[in-house]
């Protein structure tokens, strides 16, 4: 064994880490829950997923600056230690390691599992696709902790193929819209439904789960050449990139089939879409693209959570240090760490199931979509390292140091204002399991310093 990880990977590899892992089935997945959540009000939608795309951008750039200075390994946990404490560093890693990363990683193995559910014409909550979420998630972790040059290898391809069909519905759903008076009639047709609440913010929760991962490329900082170059470059243009495409499939799609449809027929509102502008066989095979994106998402956020512990663990923090800093020096892996990153999404893949897709779910008042929270939460947890920004970088511009890091502040806000009014009812109990889990995070730190 030994306790550093090699430089392997490039501007290309980060790149397709931000736009890879950002850019997967959740696009497919939630363009039907903005839709709905709007009442069928096409332009709403467009603006919900603007303003997710721009907080995205804002954050992405904050971190960006910071990626210029700071590199040791777990990324945004460096940023969190070097300006708000170590304390909080900590704790921040904690979040990543036993929510964020396997709870994100959980769900986007059953939307893989999903959309080849719809083709194969699946239960999409039923045991085959059950099963075949557990075998997406082995699977993933089998490839990144045996050969991770593979798994860079196989996120720059996936980054590839999956861009094929929001790049042609972009393209040719706009063109099937504007002849057959599609998109003109979703545009600007009536609300369908009347929603109750506050629409745009829901929605704009909603598209976070879309827009949600770039944050995984900054784990593999310690692992990238000239990291302070070639991670900012890559935040910044995959970030604004992932907008840009997002905003023009949700056009194109609107061209490709009428709002009432997409709404109705949920998890097959997207291969109803591909079959109007491509046909039967076209719309399959472009589907199979559909799910492809979702593997390649799955690739990139396990790259992330198998890594999480031992970002912990060489800060001699954590669970037991010197077992999950240790580095495989065949594959150069945290091997330990991986471990118990799939362990940890395993545990949230059968809350995710119990919670959402059980016939009754199992946890009763604490049962909330793991998909939305945790990334809530995350963006409430970079205030205090936007404020500490401001505070602190004094060697930054105005630009950089003020203007961007108050922007960011209020990006943030936003989010969890919109949380708060969208997600009222599931917050307080997700708040006591945060609450819970955090506590526990406290205890393993203070047993580990009575140790020492």
């Amino acid at each position: 064994m030994q306790d550093q990880l090699e430089k392997k990977y490039g501007l290309l590899m980060a790149i397709a880490m931000v736009v890879g892992i950002v850019i997967g089935s959740g696009v497919f997945f939630k363009a039907e829950k903005v839709l709905v959540t709007t009442g069928g009000d096409l332009p709403l939608g467009i603006l919900a997923w603007f303003l997710g795309g721009l907080v995205m951008i804002i954050c992405a750039y904050n971190f960006a600056v910071m990626a210029t200075k700071y590199e040791k390994a777990g990324g945004v946990v460096d940023y969190a230690e070097e300006t708000v404490g170590k304390g909080y560093g900590y704790y921040f890693a904690w979040f990543m390691a036993m929510i964020y990363f396997p709870a994100m990683t959980s769900v986007v193995a059953w939307v893989a599992a999903r959309y080849t559910a719809v083709l194969i014409g699946w239960d999409i909550g039923g045991a085959q696709t059950m099963t075949l979420t557990g075998v997406y998630l082995i699977g993933s972790f089998t490839l990144n902790a045996v050969s991770p040059k593979l798994a860079g290898k196989l996120q720059v391809s996936t980054t590839v193929i999956k861009l094929i069909p929001l790049g042609l519905m972009a393209i040719f759903g706009t063109i099937y819209g504007l002849r057959t008076g599609i998109m003109i009639e979703n545009f600007t047709a009536e609300p369908l439904i009347e929603v109750g609440g506050s629409p745009l913010f829901t929605a704009v929760v909603g598209t976070c789960f879309a827009y949600e991962g770039w944050i995984c490329a900054t784990s593999i900082n310690a692992e990238l050449r000239d990291s302070k170059k070639n991670l900012p470059k890559a935040l910044m243009f995959g970030s604004a990139f992932v907008v840009l495409i997002y905003m023009l499939y949700y056009i194109g799609l609107a061209g490709a089939v009428e709002n009432a449809v997409m709404m109705e027929n949920g998890e097959t509102g997207a291969k109803i879409a591909f079959s109007n502008v491509f046909s039967n066989v076209g719309g399959v095979l472009l589907f199979v693209f559909v799910v492809i994106s979702g593997l390649g998402s799955l690739n990139g956020l396990m790259l992330g959570c198998t890594r999480a512990f031992y970002a912990m663990a060489i800060r001699e923090e954590g669970p037991t240090p010197k077992v999950f800093q240790g580095v495989d020096k065949v594959t150069n892996m945290p091997t330990n760490s991986a471990a118990m990153g799939l362990l940890m999404a395993s545990l949230w893949l059968l809350y995710f199931y119990g919670a959402n897709l059980a016939e009754t779910p199992w946890f009763g008042n604490f049962s909330f979509d793991s998909s939305e929270l945790p990334i809530i939460t995350i963006y409430l947890m970079y205030i205090p390292i936007f404020l500490m920004q401001i505070k602190k970088e004094t060697s930054l511009p105005t630009f950089q140091r003020f203007v961007m890091p108050v922007l960011g502040i209020f990006a943030c806000l936003f989010m969890v204002l919109a949380a708060i009014v969208s997600l009222s009812d599931k917050i307080i109990y997700y708040g006591i399991l945060f609450a819970a889990i955090m506590l526990i995070g406290g205890c393993v730190r203070h047993y580990g310093h009575e140790r020492k």
